[in-house]
């Protein structure tokens, strides 16, 4: 062997974690912008060792997960949350809907599954129309 290490399924799994936490991290310096923001800014708001291109391709990535919204700013793009964080769960619940056929079940096992103050919310907000002997 060389010495080196090769890709594997834990250099993998590292590889993914790290990207999650490089996403988080530009997602963060986004939400905390009052204004949309190009690459080199949000670079630059990060810090660090990061190369302008990862950058450029983090945003990228996010803006086609629909995580991002951008509009062009001079020769780049400058970029934006598409929605708050409470926005990007209800999306991923909407997503996982979308995927099954069986949506009353996938439901019925939701509601089921919520604890005593999750469920008395969820029926507060449906206005008490949920079955009241559950």
């Amino acid at each position: 062997m060389d010495g080196h290490d090769h890709a594997g399924p834990a250099n993998e799994a590292d590889r993914r974690l790290a990207n999650g936490r490089r996403e988080a991290e530009v997602l963060a310096v986004l939400r905390s912008a009052s204004v949309p923001l190009t690459p080199r800014q949000v670079l630059d708001r990060i810090g660090g060792d990061l190369a302008y291109s990862t950058v450029v391709t983090i945003l990228t990535r996010l803006y086609d997960k629909d995580v991002l919204t951008r509009a062009a700013h001079g020769r780049a793009f400058a970029y934006a949350p598409a929605t708050d964080e409470q926005g990007f769960a209800a999306r991923k619940m909407h997503r996982a809907m979308e995927e099954v056929q069986d949506r009353e079940g996938v439901l019925t096992r939701f509601v089921d599954d919520l604890s005593s103050g999750d469920e008395a919310l969820l029926r507060r907000l449906l206005g008490g129309d949920l079955d009241a002997g559950r």
